[in-house]
């Protein structure tokens, strides 16, 4: 560390970025990626300014409270007060001359600091709505966390053995200037200095990947085997997906899935340059791409959208917005991801659900509810991963899929639904460029591809400043070399607010990803998509029955010439029974005529017989 003042340039750069945060809106890790590819720092100045300005954001409280103002969102009036401060902290002779820094007493600055040093929560920089969230979650167990995230996180990097071994890799490195050491796990290295290490050959090769070791245990946690059919349900860029298919040796079949296309097109150059060619990607834009893979898969990842508690630490902006809310809705997320997506399990398959939060209402919780409700999986074993054990914090757990004859009946893929998918697709659906989604669905670091998004501090709370309030965001960008800077850029209009990136990912700096936790993660944007194809599939209808409609009209015509032919048949025949009608009459009229005819003739006959009679009765007379 520096052992004298900022320089004026240095000075102005801290300025510029810190009120690029809180006047533009930007994620911390934008902001450093915007101004380092201006500057083209050396590494070490790049360094310098990176752990100044994340110390900022991990202890914001702290900083405000020492500077000698009461709201958190203040900052933004009086950033060069901030600066005064970071000169305190380290020790440093306090700059004169700064903007808006007359009134600013460094005897009054250094009182405050012994009393923020003995209030926990200005101390580990920790938020009231997070310090309250935190106590009822974890219990005692909080008050070791808490302290973690106010703390610098340390430098993982994975060995791709695709292409390398980790001793390969270690000594390729050591050629570079890059001190590391092993880790526990098989393929992990922490890097012991502030070396580029996104500059080296063996970065650029693809021999490894940035990823904590947190991150690294899900993967292995899975354990996929060769030849396995495997499906990363919730893949953003493909962090963990990457480790999934060196696990495989290269065999069998990854299907990375987000409803994040840009994210998914991040996978895809990532998985060319580690030469992970067995990851084919699928864009979760309908419920249908779920739903065809139901029962497929011998392994699925569901590393689903969360809070990013675990990893604060690198997104140290995230903390000073109270996410109370956000939380209760992202829990509904997973649920619905986890009892919907579950199903692409094949009977004796395994299944891991994964996040990147310490928090069990998102974590043992979830796991707990959707045992009691699905009776064809059994727990295997869970995990937690704490940010007191040097990484990040990361909870896994390993379901295993039964032959249970009560498990409900599978649905219809085929059938129409206007549900909405969060994060990822289907075997038939077109290859797509890639949560991713989404993530992200935010401005997180490639290591945090599921946390929620750091939202504007414009609306953050307004406790004062001599309670408390957390941030921890300590990720390297020393090692953001202009690479990630340019991926950064290029995602940078990507990154709603209403992105769900993971969050638990450390990977690759030089990837930005945005599934911080924000409740839209992963399945939002998917929410719309499949709207806008229901009315297109309406409208399709709709064109169809017009055709319909026609060939009804030429029915109706061809019937109307029918009915017309029926009723000159009926006239027809009315007419012929008419003048059978009238002939019977004539007939009638004519028998009538002759039976009266003869009845005359029988008269008139008789008359005469009784005239002859009386005549002969006269003769005898006389």
């Amino acid at each position: 560390m520096a052992s004298y003042s900022l320089s004026d340039f240095k000075i102005r750069l801290i300025y510029s970025i810190i009120t690029a945060v809180f006047e533009e809106g930007r994620a911390l890790d934008k902001a450093y990626a915007i101004y380092f590819k201006k500057l083209k720092l050396e590494n070490e100045e790049q360094a310098l300014i990176v752990s100044l300005v994340n110390d900022v954001f991990r202890r914001l409280n702290y900083y405000t409270y020492v500077a000698g103002y009461k709201r958190i969102k203040d900052i933004k009036k009086h950033v060069n007060k901030i600066i005064c401060v970071i000169h305190l902290v380290h020790k440093w002779p306090v700059p004169r001359g700064l903007q808006d820094c007359d009134d600013f007493s460094i005897k009054d600055a250094r009182a405050r600091m012994e009393e923020a040093d003995k209030i926990p929560n200005l101390k580990y920089g920790c938020p009231v709505w997070l310090d309250e969230f935190g106590k009822k979650e974890l219990g005692e167990r909080w008050e070791t966390e808490k302290p973690c995230f106010a703390k610098e996180p340390r430098r993982f990097i994975r060995a791709n053995t695709l292409k390398t071994t980790r001793e390969e890799l270690r000594n390729m490195l050591a050629a570079e200037k890059v001190k590391t050491r092993e880790c526990a796990l098989p393929d992990a290295l922490e890097v012991l200095d502030s070396s580029a290490i996104f500059k080296t050959e063996a970065f650029k090769k693809g021999l490894f990947e940035q990823q904590d070791i947190g991150s690294q245990e899900i993967p292995l946690f899975l354990d996929p085997q060769p030849g396995n059919k495997v499906i990363d349900a919730c893949a953003g860029a493909g962090g963990k997906t990457l480790y999934l298919s060196a696990l495989m040796k290269g065999k069998g079949s990854i299907i990375a899935m987000d409803d994040k296309d840009w994210k998914l097109n991040e996978l895809k150059l990532r998985a060319r340059k580690a030469g992970a060619h067995n990851i084919e990607t699928r864009l979760i834009d309908t419920t249908k791409v779920i739903k065809r893979q139901h029962g497929k898969a011998d392994c699925v990842l569901l590393d689903v959208p969360c809070s990013g508690s675990g990893v604060l630490k690198r997104n140290p902006e995230s903390k000073w917005t109270d996410s109370t809310d956000s939380i209760r809705e992202l829990t509904e997320i997973q649920t619905d991801i986890l009892n919907r997506y579950s199903k692409m399990t094949k009977v004796g398959g395994i299944l891991v659900y994964s996040t990147c939060s310490i928090f069990p209402c998102e974590d043992h919780n979830q796991i707990a509810a959707f045992l009691e409700h699905n009776p064809d999986f059994e727990l295997v074993a869970e995990k937690t991963v704490y940010p007191s054990q040097g990484g990040d914090g990361f909870y896994m757990a390993k379901l295993k899929r039964l032959d249970n004859s009560r498990a409900l009946p599978e649905e219809n893929p085929d059938a129409d639904t206007k549900a909405e998918e969060p994060a990822v697709a289907d075997d038939e659906a077109p290859e797509t460029a890639t949560r991713t989604a989404p993530a992200a669905e935010s401005g997180t670091s490639p290591e945090t591809e599921n946390s929620m998004p750091p939202e504007s501090n414009e609306n953050g709370p307004e406790e004062t400043v001599s309670e408390d309030n957390p941030v921890d965001n300590s990720e390297d960008i020393s090692e953001t070399e202009s690479e990630s800077l340019d991926s950064d850029n290029a995602n940078d209009a990507k990154d709603d607010a209403e992105d769900t990136d993971n969050t638990d990912d450390s990977e690759d700096a030089n990837i930005s990803e945005d599934n911080s936790g924000d409740s839209s993660n992963s399945v939002w944007g998917s929410r719309k998509h499949a709207e806008k194809e229901s009315k297109h599939k309406d409208s399709k209808d709709s064109g169809d029955s017009g055709n319909s409609d026609d060939s009804g009209k030429a029915g109706k015509k061809d019937s109307g010439k029918k009915a017309d032919s029926g009723k000159k048949d009926k006239r027809k025949e009315d007419k012929h029974g008419k003048d059978k009608s009238n002939k019977g009459k004539a007939d009638k009229e004519k028998s009538d005529k002759n039976g009266t005819s003869k009845d005359h003739r029988k008269k008139s006959h008789k008359d005469g017989r009784d005239k002859e009679e009386k005549a002969k009765s006269g003769k005898k007379k006389k």
